[in-house]
């Protein structure tokens, strides 16, 4: 069978793949006293509240489960809309906003309305896996720039501005960023996006942790800047829904009919009951027990972050949102494998990957190796997720000490 050359493009997605081997050893463990602590996977560890699963269940009682419009139940935008309205003071009308099932698919609708055949998408380097993805299923290229710490692994106006080409159509950033969970300065983002305009590009952002910000200087939509900005939204990560697959993208008023035509034909609708489920989310009762959530990913993250400092894994930038710790492996990795024979070689110098298999076997600790995330000294670094409960991460800081000794 002939396999497609746009399929055979697709690069491996290691987090999952890590994901299968680290339930592999867990079923080994399962009945030992040292189950398998999962920090690998950015899943929240909160549910949906019981408003959200009591709207669910009401709409499939009621028999709310047939088709939606493509661009979502318009109660539904409206809610989104008052959502930006009260959390950001901002006006993002209902009709600019389109639901999609999860921001996969808000992702994949953005790029096939607006990139061509060798087009090339910048992008930072590390980002997220899938996103770079989503650009080579258009046919379209994306062109990983380094960034650094200094840069708080973000692009730069200045970057971009020295590596557009007569190819480039825009950019895609994300803020706050997995796997860094850093976000771009406001300034600095308006720089980029005046660089972008001034070049009659686009300018795309995930923003899908957006509402798992913790600084007030960074906690801001770059639907702030102007009516082209393209937002990619999603229901998973601060509204807790992520296998419910519901998402939302802000686009400018000229592009929601074509991407609703793109929706119809590859999607029809997103999940209606999600939809109806989703409703809740906005209830004064849902909001605060997101606040309450938000506050303890926080905390989490304030109590780790150090955690891992102490033991050698250096968090070179606090996140300043999301759920993950982006941490420098090396010297970590040299106390591990210190008198491992195959590793004597400058040529067989153990990096994240090596690292994340070996916690592993020996912590049952799952973390995700750099790899999937970009070239930019990707293999020194580990993302830790701290969406996982407090006592877990004390274990898993226990479990570190224990191996790193």
């Amino acid at each position: 069978m002939r396999i497609s050359a746009r399929a055979q493009r697709i690069e491996p997605f290691y987090v999952m793949e890590m994901a299968k081997s680290a339930a592999a050893i867990a079923r080994e463990a399962a009945h030992g006293d040292r189950p398998m602590i999962y920090l690998n996977i950015g899943e929240p560890d909160f549910t949906a509240p019981p408003l959200v699963q009591a709207a669910a269940e009401r709409a499939i009682r009621d028999g709310h489960t047939q088709y939606t419009q493509a661009t979502g139940l318009p109660l539904l935008r409206e809610r989104i809309s008052q959502w930006y309205a009260d959390r950001f003071g901002l006006r993002v009308p209902a009709r600019r906003i389109v639901v999609t099932a999860g921001a996969s698919a808000a992702l994949q609708l953005a790029c096939l309305a607006l990139i061509e055949a060798g087009d090339e998408i910048l992008m930072p380097d590390p980002s997220y896996p899938c996103n770079r993805q989503f650009v080579s299923m258009a046919e379209g290229r994306a062109v990983l720039l380094p960034s650094t710490a200094a840069e708080r692994f973000q692009l730069s106006a200045d970057k971009v501005r020295q590596a557009w080409g007569a190819h480039t159509r825009g950019v895609m950033l994300a803020s706050p960023s997995n796997p860094t969970g850093t976000s771009i300065h406001p300034d600095e983002l308006a720089r980029i996006h005046a660089v972008v305009s001034e070049r009659g590009g686009i300018t795309l952002i995930d923003e899908i942790y957006l509402g798992l910000s913790y600084d007030d200087t960074y906690g801001h939509s770059a639907l702030a800047l102007d009516d082209q900005i393209i937002s990619i939204n999603s229901f998973s990560k601060y509204f807790n829904m992520t296998g419910w697959r519901l998402g939302w993208l802000v686009v400018p008023d000229a592009l929601v009919e074509v991407v609703e035509q793109i929706a119809q034909h590859l999607f029809i609708c997103a999940s209606t009951v999600s939809q109806h489920a989703a409703l809740a989310c906005f209830e004064p009762d849902s909001l605060a027990e997101y606040e309450r959530r938000r506050a303890e990913f926080r905390a989490r993250r304030d109590w780790f972050v150090p955690q891992l400092g102490a033991l050698g894994l250096t968090v070179p930038v606090m996140p300043d949102g999301a759920f993950y710790a982006w941490a420098d492996c090396s010297a970590a990795c040299d106390r591990m494998f210190a008198g491992r024979s195959e590793y004597n070689s400058e040529m067989q110098h153990p990096g994240s990957w090596e690292f994340a298999f070996e916690l592993m076997k020996r912590a049952h600790l799952a973390v995700t190796p750099g790899r999937d995330f970009g070239h930019a000294e990707t293999a020194r670094c580990v993302r830790f997720s701290t969406a996982n409960s407090m006592a877990q991460l004390h274990t898993a800081i226990e479990r570190l000490k224990a191996v790193l000794a």
